[in-house]
């Protein structure tokens, strides 16, 4: 599980930080890439990376402002001459589904492959996505229009069997042992009935991913990012100009860290920043680490791996 920037800058483009998207690259797991926001130019820097456009299948989209969509129709179009075949998915605020439409239907784009998109009609602890690994919920953070934050949860996986034991009773290996790994009974040849979790040590807890939507500081970020190994939320502006973050509903740096110190994170990393603060975000950081120690601000194409608990 890694995580690659792919644009960490907030309102427009420059020339060291492309607007917001972020992958989730998930090949180990078999989920393949999820891509977090697609602003303008990321097609481009994905080709600038080590990404494949072929292995992207899902688009979270925290809201419909400019600088996180203006990316997709494009996208969407080259990924099928990037070898991109298999189903897509993109999740999304209400008014997603109509701007991607419009937008292929206007251009004459025809894709090749199957396009399924999601809109979340209303807030719930239920999951908007589940796969045989990863759980995903949503929750509405406090923007000037309706924006969502993502918590992608790795289901618990179960704890490392117990072959010495297995062993002594004359289990030795091959297709039993694969079932007890996953839990499963098992009937021996004579009858004797072994239960996986007899045999099982203490499951291994999943990884937590955060990444928040533009938001000000706000209770259901802390709410969203509660326990997370990895929070991702956005820092437009320096402590200095907390009143203009409260104004345009964005949050400054120790308003970040503060949700990571009060959400009880691992590790905090900061993007969205204002052009104006491309040249020099040591001070930042500094302000940053004031409050929550593991902070980081992310550049354009970093990346960071979150290892197994």
């Amino acid at each position: 599980m890694e995580l690659v920037f792919l644009g960490t800058g907030a309102g427009m483009p420059s020339t060291k930080r492309n607007v917001t998207a972020s992958a989730l690259q998930l090949l180990e797991e078999k989920e393949g890439i999820w891509l977090f926001d697609c602003g303008e130019g990321t097609q481009q820097q994905i080709l600038k990376s080590s990404l494949k456009m072929s292995k992207l299948n899902k688009l979270f989209v925290t809201h419909l402002h400019g600088d996180h969509i203006y990316g997709i129709p494009g996208l969407l179009t080259s990924r099928g001459y990037q070898g991109g075949a298999s189903p897509f998915q993109v999740i999304g605020p209400k008014g997603i589904a109509a701007f991607i439409r419009n937008a292929l239907e206007i251009s004459d784009a025809h894709l090749e492959y199957e396009l399924d998109i999601v809109e979340i009609e209303e807030e719930t602890d239920r999951p908007i996505v589940e796969t045989d690994s990863f759980v995903v919920t949503a929750k509405r953070v406090e923007h000037r229009i309706e924006s969502f934050g993502y918590r992608i949860r790795e289901k618990d996986r179960p704890g490392t069997l117990d072959a010495e034991k297995l062993k002594r009773i004359g289990v030795t290996g091959g297709p039993l042992f694969g079932k007890l790994k996953q839990g499963q009974e098992v009937v021996m040849p004579d009858g004797q009935v072994l239960k996986g979790e007899d045999f099982l040590g203490p499951a291994q807890p999943g990884r937590v991913v955060v990444i928040v939507g533009d938001t000000r500081y706000c209770q259901s970020a802390i709410e969203l990012a509660q326990g997370a190994d990895l929070l991702v939320h956005e820092a437009t502006f320096a402590q200095e100009r907390a009143e203009s973050a409260q104004q345009y509903f964005h949050a400054t740096t120790m308003e970040a860290a503060t949700v990571a110190k009060n959400a009880g994170v691992r590790t905090l990393v900061m993007t969205h920043l204002s052009q104006r603060y491309q040249d020099n975000v040591e001070p930042l950081l500094k302000e940053a680490r004031s409050v929550f120690e593991r902070s980081y601000i992310a550049e354009d194409f970093w990346s960071i791996h979150i290892p197994k608990r």
